[in-house]
This record gives C-alpha cells, structure tokens and sequence, in this order.
C-alpha cells in the first residue's frame, strides 16, 4: 500500500510538527516528499530550508512564494498558482498541511479544487484572530483531520466534518520533545553563540489584525524583559505583517543579556527548551511544547487566546509590567508535572496506523456537511 505523501511546510515551526509524521511514514514504506516554501526560503529568517534537505530518504522540491513585504493575499495568490503547476505534475495521492498559515490555506484550496485528498493536521484550535480563520477554512476544505486534543475533535465536528475522517493523535512535535534531542545544552550554547549559564527564551510573533500595535507591544514586553535584568535567547518573529516594528525593538536590545537568533535547528530547540528557565511571548510553543516539558510560560497578548489553560503558564497583555515581572521573579527556573493536553508522545505511530488503513483510501472525495445535532 506505499503511497505518494506530500508534506508543506512553510516555517521552521511547522516543519518541526509534521517531520515526526513524515519520517515514521517514510519509514513505513511509503513515498515521502516536501513541497517547502514560505518563510523557509528567506535568508532573512535563516533559510530554513536547509533544515528540510537534511531529512534522509526524502524527496524536497522548493518553491518562493513571496519577497519581504508582500501581503498576505498576494503570498497566497502566488501559493496557489505555484502549487497547483506542481501537483498537475505529481499528482500525490495525499497532501498534508499544518495549522493556520496562508501557505496551508493555499495548497489545501489547491487540493479541493483539484479532488487531491489533503490532510490537514491541528485542526479545531482556538486562537481569536485572523490565522484561527485560516485553520478553519483549511478544515473546511481538507479530506480528512488529524488533531491535537478531543476538544479540538470536537471543534471540528462542529464544522460539519464527519467523525470517521477526525484522529485525535496528539501533537506531533511532542514525539520529539519526548525523548532525548540528540544533543547537549553545551552543543547548542557553543552552536549560537550563547553565553549564558541560565536563560529564559523569548519569541514574540505579531498578530496581523493588530499590525499597528505590534511595535508598541514588543517595546513593552522587551522592556519589562530588560528591566528584570535576566538573560534571553530571543529567537525572531514570523514574517507576518508587523514584524519590522518587532525586529526593531529587537535588534535595540543589550546584546550582553539579549542573544537574538533568527531560527534554531528543531533538535536544538527542544534541546534549548528543556534547559531553559521559563518561556515567554506567544509562540505556540508557549502554550503546548512548556506545558508538556513542565516548563513555566508566560502566554503574552491574543495570539493564543484560549489555546490552553495549563498550570504552568501565566497569560497577560504585553503592557502589564506588574505580571510580567511577578512571573519572572516567581516562575524563572520552576518545573511543573508534565501536561497531557496535547498528547502524550505518539501522534507519528497513530497517524502511519490510519495510513495502513484501506478504509482511510475507499472513503469518498465528494464532501457533504454533518449534522451531529
């Protein structure tokens, strides 16, 4: 049963989620291949896409899909075109995207119009601004749904999406963050330059609904972060429309207490986070990957919202000072018991099972809306 398994990937953030599926399906005897594009391409952010070349055993086909700058409209207009020249070339017999990016809106509009059957991983979340309207579009249009929790399978349902083609598996990045990185603490410090013996990680990604504001709220966050006069890994933001106002607090920072990183290799990230004094800033990772690792968060301003209520995270607004710093006075270097939400480890096993099953293949293209009452 090996079948032709396309995965998209356009940040270093979703590359880390779905790599665990991609290499247990390669590994399964299937024929695994990356469509890479998006942030990955761009210098600018530490042209990622030399993290996905390392991937043994698979196939990597690039396509740029924007310069610095462009809207989200014209990244996603200019994903569509170049993704569907690809599959009519191709034809894979299932496409896999992630999440809530334009990129993932694009291929899986692609793949509807084109009856390609795409599966769309961490659907159902919650979020509160625009990329929650891309992940729910991206249901809407996928074939089928492997998701990160029951409630989120339950969100799902709630689109219409019949319970046959919803697998709750868990996170996919947690498979990695569950056992040993493949490195040392000593590696990684020695790798970027890090100098010091403690650290808290930073990353502060803007929210496109509120553009206008992003360099307001960076200037806040890395204010109350400056004054505490603890030490950061600050790894920089997505490219989404109001990060040049961020990456100019950014690069105004101390570089004594501020070691400001354009991207981290995965394994040297979950490396980083396992040794790390808190998280901070509103990066997923915040909300799933610390609680899972029983690391303190402090979840700041909407990016998140509701995505989790774990013990070990602390959410406020970026202009409150006053929280910020009572939770690096009281959180920084804290453990908490790891945190289940998200799963426990195994998504990659679970999902190559559903791609052993003749029945995932059978199950019609042609979508109908179910009413689960």
């Amino acid at each position: 049963m090996q079948k032709r398994l396309l995965f998209v990937t356009g940040t270093r953030a979703d590359f880390g989620k779905i790599e665990p599926l991609a290499l247990a399906a390669r590994d399964a005897g299937h024929d695994v291949s990356f469509f890479v594009t998006g942030m990955h391409m761009l210098e600018r952010y530490g042209l990622t896409k030399i993290e996905v070349h390392r991937t043994p055993g698979v196939k990597v086909h690039e396509f740029l899909n924007q310069r610095i700058g462009d809207p989200q409209d014209m990244v996603l207009a200019k994903t569509v075109l170049g993704f569907s020249d690809f599959v009519a070339e191709h034809r894979p017999d299932l496409v896999v995207v992630h999440g809530d990016r334009v990129e993932a809106l694009a291929c899986a509009l692609v793949c509807a119009t084109n009856y390609i059957r795409c599966a769309h991983i961490e659907g159902g979340e919650v979020s509160g601004t625009i990329d929650e309207l891309f992940r729910h579009c991206n249901t809407k249009l996928a074939y089928c749904h492997f998701v990160s929790s029951q409630s989120a399978a339950r969100r799902v349902m709630a689109l219409g999406e019949p319970a046959e083609a919803i697998h709750a598996i868990g996170s996919p990045e947690l498979d990695f963050h569950s056992r040993a990185s493949g490195t040392t603490i000593d590696a990684v410090k020695a790798h970027y330059a890090i100098p010091f013996d403690e650290f808290g990680i930073a990353t502060f990604h803007p929210v496109t609904s509120e553009a206008d504001t992003m360099g307001a709220q960076a200037a806040a966050l890395f204010g109350a972060l400056k004054a505490s006069k603890r030490p950061f890994v600050v790894i920089l933001p997505n490219n989404d429309p109001g990060s040049e106002d961020i990456l100019k607090v950014i690069r105004a920072l101390p570089k004594d207490r501020f070691r400001a990183i354009p991207s981290m290799r995965f394994a040297h990230f979950s490396e980083a986070m396992k040794n790390a004094a808190c998280i901070v800033g509103n990066s997923s990772a915040g909300v799933r990957e610390a609680p899972f690792l029983g690391i303190p968060s402090l979840d700041i301003g909407t990016r998140q919202n509701n995505r989790s209520q774990g013990a070990s995270i602390t959410s406020c607004e970026a202009s409150d000072s006053a929280t910020i710093t009572r939770f690096l006075a009281g959180e920084w270097g804290k453990r908490y018991p790891r945190d289940a939400e998200f799963g426990e480890g195994n998504a990659a096993q679970r999902f190559v099972e559903v791609m052993d099953d003749p029945g995932f293949w059978s199950r019609s293209l042609q979508k109908e809306f179910h009413d689960h009452g």
